[in-house]
């Protein structure tokens, strides 16, 4: 142990007589230790939202010349600095907690520039209808049904699994667009009969994955909800197709960013994804057959009545 401190002793004193060593060093050890506060600071405390991200660049450079001026100012201490540092990160990596590239992650969803990714279209309260067929459309969406929940067990361990395991802070989302895949590469348009409007249950469907607008909606609502998402269905008088609450801004930078950068990458290239905010600011994510990704373009009909399960 005297061996060692003897020689962390020797290495500091080379490093705090090398200007340029130091200056480096405590730029790298104030960068470091920046990311993780700054992720945690973005998630958790500072969200003005505003339309060009000058919060973000505020509070990150407010964040590393912080810890810049206390590193600076203890500089005779650096290499103490860097090797406790270095001591957390393994413990909390091995405790599964932290990992640099878990952060690096994290960082790089928050940095992504959201806001020239997505649209919004807006809805007018005062001119929605109620809902037809309200008490028929709940009844069908029977997401506690097990055949339902077991379709979306099934969807999550078919696809972006290895996803999921790799992002756990986003594994909600990723096995939500599971099921949107699953479904959507299955489904099959049949009409309803001529005489009446026809609204089959969830559990119903999964036989032969095929019926209308409305039985596609209501298979989407159900097996998302059937592993904890919330959703809701929108009626524009000739369509219905469901929508995934995904939360707030910060949320909604999550999302864009897992289905931009990882899911769908290729298939979203260069293509804006498609929401709507509530007036509470509550954000919503287009989930309709017409797509062949979550968030794909509305059918541009006027919203009459929303649902919400």
């Amino acid at each position: 142990m005297g061996k060692l401190l003897t020689k962390l002793n020797q290495w500091q004193m080379t490093i705090y007589e090398n200007k340029w060593w130091s200056i480096t060093l405590v730029f790298l050890l104030s960068f470091l230790i920046s990311i993780p506060v700054f992720v945690f600071f973005r998630k958790n405390v500072f969200d003005l939202n505003w339309e060009i991200p000058i919060d973000k660049i505020t509070l990150f450079f407010g964040i590393l010349f912080a810890f810049w001026f206390i590193i600076y100012n203890l500089k005779k201490y650096l290499i103490y600095s860097f090797t406790i540092y270095f001591i957390v990160f393994i413990i909390a990596s091995l405790e599964g907690n932290y990992s640099f590239f878990k952060v690096i992650d994290s960082y790089r969803i928050i940095v992504y520039n959201a806001d020239d990714n997505y649209e919004r279209e807006a809805i007018k309260p005062n001119t929605l209808l109620p809902f037809p067929n309200k008490k028929r459309v709940e009844e069908s969406v029977d997401y506690l049904n097990p055949k339902v929940r077991n379709f979306a067990l099934y969807c999550v361990n078919k696809h972006f699994k290895k996803e999921a395991k790799l992002q756990p802070e986003n594994r909600k989302f990723i096995q939500y667009f599971a099921v949107f895949t699953e479904i959507n590469s299955r489904w099959n348009y049949v009409n309803d009969p001529k005489t009446d409007e026809y609204f089959a249950n969830a559990s119903e469907s999964l036989t032969y994955f095929s019926g209308d607008c409305d039985d596609h909606a209501i298979l989407m609502a159900a097996t998302i909800k059937s592993i904890g998402g919330t959703m809701r269905l929108i009626h524009t008088g000739k369509h219905m197709y469901p929508e995934l609450y995904v939360g707030k801004a910060k949320d909604l930078e999550q999302v864009v960013y897992i289905i931009k950068n990882e899911l769908f990458k290729q298939i979203t290239k260069g293509k804006v994804l498609f929401i709507h905010r509530d007036e509470d600011d509550k954000i919503w994510l287009n989930m309709d057959y017409t797509a062949h990704y979550p968030g794909g373009p509305f059918l541009g009909e006027e919203i009459l009545g929303i649902l919400k399960l």
